[in-house]
């Protein structure tokens, strides 16, 4: 019984000490919030400072800090982008070009990213539809995408053209750089129209197959022309050999207005004879081949070398495969010298490079 009392005051001093602990925690926080409070408030009372002078006396030079080169080869630049006659945007202006030597209507068309048939649907009035009457100094229009260069004459329709050039309507209506209203179209008799997407036929230039025995094609297409009765002679073997030493292209590829290709030859290289046959054409031609050699192989195949500087060959004359028929050159409408040189099968046109080793 004597213990109890003490039991009593332990527990009580138990459940006070939590309270004592709380208590002496919160007096801690407020003196420490009054301490803060305190030090800002003499902080905001603390004498500003003089603003410092940023002038400079007159009696002293300003210079620059020294710039260190020594790292200069690590810097980044901008490469310069030459200005070009080709924007980078959509182009819808015709834009004007002047031949220069060497060009050839594949060349600038592939130059100005347009098929070659498109350089001749828009230049009519000067190439008549014919490769070979491209000239030094000649002005072409260069249209913006794939069609043709339309003139409008009097009494023309609108549906009428469309359906002769191959499009909707719509497609010259609606192309910007004709300005038209497109609900109410009206073009003046004598206007240019491009027509994206247009093709009309082409008009094929080429010298007649010569027929066998009775060989040649005649003085019709110039005095290089052959008659007689051509009866034997060599024959192909069928296979051909590239009639130049250069085997690549100086000029215009194979396409559906020119029916041949053309190899770069300089003036005076040799040229040979693709495969054994008879000369049915040796000489001057007047379809804008120049000097011009053809050759019956017997066999169905005719090959022809044009714009030849000379001929070495005369007609009727047997030639086998290697032999020099001529020397390169620029002879009759060309822009610089190279060979023109086709493949004929029966009378069709068959692509060089389909038979050329």
């Amino acid at each position: 019984m004597a213990n109890s009392p003490g039991k009593k005051v332990s527990l009580q001093i138990q459940d006070i000490a939590p309270i004592l602990f709380g208590a002496v925690g919160l007096l801690a926080a407020i003196v420490t919030i009054w301490m803060n409070i305190s030090i800002a408030q003499a902080a905001d009372v603390e004498e500003i400072p003089e603003e410092v002078s940023t002038e400079v006396p007159l009696d002293e030079e300003l210079t620059l800090p020294v710039f260190d080169t020594s790292h200069s080869g690590y810097q980044l630049t901008r490469r310069v982008d030459p200005s070009t006659e080709i924007s980078q945007r959509s182009r819808v202006e015709i834009l004007r070009y002047t031949v220069q030597s060497g060009d050839a209507v594949f060349s600038i068309a592939e130059k100005y990213g347009i098929s070659p048939e498109t350089l001749l649907w828009g230049n009519y009035e000067v190439l008549n539809d014919d490769p070979h009457l491209l000239k030094p100094g000649q002005e072409l229009n260069i249209l913006p995408v794939d069609g043709v260069y339309y003139q409008w004459k009097e009494g023309d329709d609108l549906e009428a053209v469309a359906d002769e050039l191959g499009v909707e309507p719509l497609a010259i209506t609606e192309w910007p750089g004709n300005k038209l209203d497109p609900v109410n179209p009206v073009v003046e008799t004598g206007e240019w129209l491009v027509v994206p997407g247009g093709s009309r036929p082409f008009r094929q230039w080429f010298v007649p197959d010569p027929i066998r025995p009775q060989a040649g094609v005649g003085s019709a297409y110039g005095p290089g022309g052959c008659t007689g009765d051509y009866t034997g002679g060599a024959v192909g073997s069928g296979g051909f050999i590239w009639p130049t030493s250069n085997h690549f292209l100086s000029g215009n590829d194979y396409w559906s207005g020119h029916l041949a290709i053309d190899i770069a030859a300089g003036y005076g290289s040799a040229i040979w004879a693709a495969d054994n046959g008879v000369i049915v054409f040796a000489g001057w031609s007047t379809v804008g081949y120049g000097n011009m050699v053809m050759i019956d192989h017997g066999n169905g195949w005719v090959t022809l070398y044009a714009h030849l500087e000379y001929v070495s060959v005369g007609c009727g004359q047997s030639v086998y495969q290697g032999q020099t028929i001529g020397s390169g050159g620029s002879t009759g409408n060309s822009t610089g010298p190279h060979l023109h040189f086709e493949t004929r099968l029966n009378g069709g046109f068959v692509n060089p490079w389909y038979v050329l080793p």
